[in-house]
């Protein structure tokens, strides 16, 4: 009977050692590190192997999957989905890139900067760094802008002359590697990078001809985001005069199935008072505002309310954020809200506030979708004491990258100056859409140095920006994609003008690791104001999270001390922290810098993280936003490249 025990024991260790076995497998490690596993992105039309070997079994890999590196062999690697021993098959090296960090670039539109050129070599370009010699670069960049090149050129590609929208064009710019360096007097970074396009457009001459016959025209959505509180009255009935105008100009030029109006109006928190009778309605679609009858037809029921609202703010960020859920942009190229109020707005932390978004929050949400947000500020002098707060709320919301901010404040609350600037900055847009039909490229603006006027200059923020949505639609249409390069070298801000940043710094997640990333977080607040973890721990777990979502979003459940250990208590922060190019506003701060705060300035500090929580929430739920690279309905693998300034 003992004998038969200890055959069954030993049996036993057997089978359990070699469970273990099989499971004892583990990525390679990156080099100079302990802890952080060699990674890849898959690139578009990559193919997963059962052996190395081109002859053998093969499937079609999922553009831009996140795989761990087992095994290198030649030109080959074994590739897993995760870090836990199970493989999946080869894949040839060329058909992958380092993802050591989930950070990704995307261009600025080139307005006030430079496009970016992409070099061959480092010391090409390292060399121009070193002298800060703009000549040469300005003969670099002049030649190949005027396709003018020589074979010899260091200069192997240039960013598109209009934007790349993510939206239309997803494309990833993974960060191989960088360098630290000064550009004349600015600090900026030099990086090895990729740019990787989801589709490459190939079409032939006579695809793009026929591309060319089935060419929607440029159309332009207007959506009017209206205070109709109390006192806003005669600046409804203004709006629907300078409308009536705008409209028949539209017809007299044969535009109107390229221009539409929308229309939400909006009031406060109903819970106060709920007499109010609505927080945000909808009262006209852009789908229905094309047709003219129908747009003042649903307009005409449109009256201020009957009775005061609490204090003088409303809720326009709920407005704002009403527009931009409600509204389906996607058939239109130019894509506006323009606000009308003579009230400042409900921030973040106000109680009575419905979005719990900020404005830098709430203007990242709108232009994740394209949507400029303009603002027309009655200054009137019932509300003089917050107007200055107002005007610096609303500048924010309304500030476009390389532009500026669409913010005008009319004096006194003035009604015919309203509704003058209202009908000049409508017909501005329909010009441009007239432009466009007619075939008038975009002209650049000069510069002019004059005094000017508060209208003269939202007029040119205003032609800079439809100079530069015209230049998106032409670039579109015509089929001419970011080209794709493997391996090429840059620098993140404009060479002559290094204060200006040529890109914006990004992390790729799945919708699933943001709701993650949305549920630890907002664990981490509730647990610091309860008291649970202490300043030193609650720190530790913001950088924690912080690190992790920049090296490896997908344990980003597991990274703070709520939901597992931290890195600083396993004691891997540095080692995570190391070597990132870019890092988000936690990643400096110290238990010293905390308890130098005062109260206020922790209090705004918890207030922008809430903000930021709201917005993971509002971009999770935008599902026109993300992307299947393998195509499909959007699910929990779906991507999308989050701004850094709004991560932990």
């Amino acid at each position: 009977m003992a004998s038969v025990i200890r055959i069954l024991g030993f049996a036993l260790v057997v089978v359990v050692t070699a469970s273990l076995q099989a499971g004892t497998d583990k990525p390679l490690v990156m080099e100079g590190k302990k802890t952080l596993y060699q990674r890849v992105l898959s690139v578009p039309d990559a193919r997963l192997y059962e052996s190395p070997d081109r002859a053998s079994e093969s499937s079609e890999m999922t553009p831009f999957s996140v795989l761990y590196v087992y095994q290198k062999r030649d030109s080959w690697i074994k590739v897993g989905h995760g870090s836990f021993g199970e493989t999946a098959g080869w894949m040839q090296s060329q058909q992958t890139i380092v993802w050591n960090q989930a950070l990704t670039v995307s261009f600025r539109d080139p307005q006030d900067i430079q496009r970016v050129m992409l070099f061959s070599t480092r010391q090409s370009i390292r060399q121009l760094i070193d002298d800060y010699d703009t000549e040469t670069y300005q003969r670099l960049y002049h030649a190949v802008v005027n396709d003018e090149s020589s074979e010899d050129s260091p200069v192997i590609a240039i960013q598109p002359a209009a934007h790349v929208d993510i939206r239309e064009n997803f494309y990833l710019v993974p960060i191989k590697q960088y360098e630290d360096i000064y550009l004349g007097n600015e600090q900026a970074r030099l990086l090895q990078i990729a740019t990787v396009p989801l589709e490459e457009n190939n079409l032939s001459d006579s695809s793009l001809v026929e591309r060319s016959a089935n060419t929607r025209s440029y159309r332009s959505g207007i959506h009017f985001v209206i205070d109709s509180t109390v006192s806003m009255g005669p600046y409804i009935n203004r709006t629907r005069e300078a409308m009536a105008k705008v409209y028949s100009a539209i017809e007299k030029q044969g535009l109107t199935n390229q221009v539409s109006f929308g229309l939400t109006a909006y009031r406060d928190n109903l819970d106060q008072v709920p007499e109010l009778e609505y927080l945000t309605r909808r009262y006209v679609s852009l789908e229905q505002g094309a047709d003219v009858e129908q747009f003042f037809n649903r307009v005409n029921e449109l009256s201020a309310s009957a009775v005061s609202s609490r204090d003088f703010r409303e809720d326009a960020y709920a407005g704002i954020k009403s527009a931009l859920e409600d509204t389906n942009w996607s058939n239109y190229d130019a894509r506006y809200i323009i606000l009308i109020t003579d009230a400042g707005p409900r921030e973040s932390h106000d109680s009575l506030g419905a979005t719990g978004l900020n404005a830098k929050a709430l203007r990242q949400l709108a232009y994740d979708q394209g949507v400029s947000i303009w603002v027309l500020h009655l200054r009137t002098p019932s509300a003089a004491a917050d107007h200055q707060k107002a005007e610096e709320l609303y500048k924010q919301v309304s500030y476009y990258p390389g532009i500026g901010d669409f913010y005008y404040g009319v004096s006194l609350g003035q009604v015919d100056e309203f509704g003058s600037v209202l009908e000049i900055l409508a017909n501005q847009i329909t010009q441009q859409v007239l432009a466009t039909t007619n075939g008038v490229p975009p002209i650049p603006l000069a510069q002019n140095n004059d005094s000017k006027t508060q209208l003269t200059n939202l007029q040119d923020r205003v032609a800079k920006l439809g100079n530069a949505l015209r230049m998106r639609y032409i670039q579109k249409e015509s089929g001419k994609p970011l080209p794709r390069v493997f391996n090429a070298w840059m620098v993140d801000r404009d060479f002559m003008h290094p204060e200006r940043s040529a890109v914006d710094v990004r992390v790729l997640l799945t919708r699933d690791q943001l709701s993650d990333l949305k549920s630890v977080m907002q664990q981490v607040l509730e647990l610091a104001e309860e008291g649970v973890l202490s300043p030193q721990n609650f720190i530790d777990d913001l950088k924690s999270l912080a690190a992790t979502i920049s090296r490896d979003p997908s344990s980003v459940a597991g990274s703070t001390s709520g939901s597992g250990a931290n890195l600083a208590e396993m004691g891997y922060m540095r080692e995570y922290i190391e070597d990132l190019p870019y890092t988000g506003e936690v990643m400096n701060l110290t238990l010293e810098s905390w308890e130098e705060w005062s109260a206020k300035v922790q209090i705004e500090f918890m207030n922008r993280l809430e903000s930021k929580i709201n917005y993971y929430q509002a971009l999770h739920d935008h599902t026109d936003l993300w992307v299947t690279p393998g195509g499909g309905a959007v699910s929990g693998n779906s991507v999308f490249p989050v701004a850094l300034d709004l991560l932990p």
